[in-house]
């Protein structure tokens, strides 16, 4: 039977100020699942904090609470007023909301993030540095994860002036391939910072910080070589659907000018994801015979150590039988039972630039707002235990 207002005795009156217990023993016998429901009626509700309360619990006006809690650099209350605010708020619960400050300042206080693919420990560790520098500066990060989807990522692109963010840092699987949108964006209202892979001679139509892997690639290639390896395969490891990008032919024009040629170097492909690069490189070493190629360059570092397993499933020894080299040195390739070897991105230093550039634009400070500015951080091979000798 519905429990209606006059079986708990005095009607609505009664969900205020509760039940005798011989009330809710009752209800609890005849309908345990009411007594819940009338419990949270019973309960009640808190007002929201609002900035007024902490002004007047500090003992100042609510356009100087407001000011302290915003961080605003025209403040000039105290040290102490300013700790008054503060414990205040803390003691009150008191949560500013980001679009009441927005409208009050222009600004959300807040940065996007664009990544490819949060489960690739590069990715991840870029975000956090990212957080970090951003959060010097007074701003939170919002992270968008594309996980390696050209799909997902396109619209999660289309979607990012939505956001409440002040700017917005992408890291996008080919900038070639948005362009035009890159270069719209530069004109829009919302600032852009691009990461990436790049150089002088291919300019990006928005801020960017890149990685220049020439230098880098060139040095793993000349280790390699010397040490005997004449036979390559490099993997590449890509969303569905995604190109190749340069490093394969850079790969390739750079061995053939040592005298390597194409034949002797094998291009693999597999899907982002470690176990499918697991999987490739299990099937590709299982099916060569004796003319495997002696040393495997990989296009990240995930895809490496997944191309190390597979050489352990194939009964294989990395380096004696097998040289690896990923791309970007994540801090676990130093902690690897076989330390990797891997062309180093400066990840610090490109979310720090990132940072700078992004924040520069939000706060107006740029000297040119006309022109992007590119920022090029050149990679370096770190050799370690995962590259060895040729099989002779």
């Amino acid at each position: 039977m519905p429990l209606s207002f006059s079986s708990l005795g005095e009607g609505p009156v009664a969900l205020q100020k509760g039940f005798s217990r011989a009330g809710k023993d009752q209800v609890a016998k005849e309908h345990p699942a009411q007594e819940d429901r009338s419990s949270t009626l019973g309960m009640k509700i808190q007002r929201k904090i609002r900035l007024k309360d902490v002004a007047e619990l500090a003992g100042v006006a609510v356009n100087t609470a407001s000011t302290i809690l915003n961080r605003r650099p025209n403040s000039w209350a105290s040290k102490e007023t300013e700790a008054r605010v503060f414990k205040a708020a803390n003691e009150l619960g008191y949560r500013p909301s980001k679009t009441a400050r927005a409208l009050q300042s222009g600004r959300y206080h807040s940065i996007g993030l664009l990544i490819q693919d949060l489960t690739n420990p590069f990715f991840s560790t870029l975000a956090d540095e990212l957080e970090a520098a951003v959060e010097e500066r007074g701003y939170d990060l919002i992270v968008e994860n594309c996980r390696s989807s050209l799909v997902r990522e396109r619209h999660l692109f289309n979607d990012l002036t939505d956001l409440e963010v002040d700017g917005m840092v992408v890291w996008l699987s080919d900038n070639s391939a948005f362009e035009d949108e890159l270069a719209s964006a530069f004109k829009g209202p919302l600032p852009f910072v691009a990461l990436g892979c790049g150089s002088s001679s291919l300019p990006i139509p928005v801020d960017s910080v890149v990685s220049n892997f020439t230098e880098g690639l060139q040095q793993a290639v000349d280790a390699t070589f010397e040490l005997g390896h004449r036979r390559y395969a490099f993997l590449s490891a890509l969303a569905e659907g995604q190109a190749d990008g340069s490093r394969p032919d850079l790969l390739t024009r750079m061995l053939a000018e040592k005298g390597v040629p194409q034949s002797s170097i094998q291009i693999l492909r597999s899907s982002h994801s470690i176990d499918s690069a697991c999987e490739t490189v299990t099937s590709f070493l299982k099916s060569c015979g004796d003319e495997r190629p002696t040393a495997l360059f990989a296009i990240n570092d995930l895809s490496a150590i997944g191309a190390m397993r597979a050489a352990i499933e194939c009964g294989l020894h990395v380096p004696k039988d097998l040289s690896i080299v990923g791309v970007d040195d994540v801090p676990m390739a130093s902690y690897l039972p076989v330390t990797l070897s891997s062309i180093r991105q400066r990840y610090r230093k490109i979310t720090r630039a990132a940072a700078d550039l992004l924040i520069a634009r939000i706060e107006g400070t740029v000297e040119d707002p006309t022109v992007p500015t590119q920022v090029i951080f050149p990679t370096h091979f770190v050799a370690r235990e995962s590259v060895g000798p040729a099989v002779s």
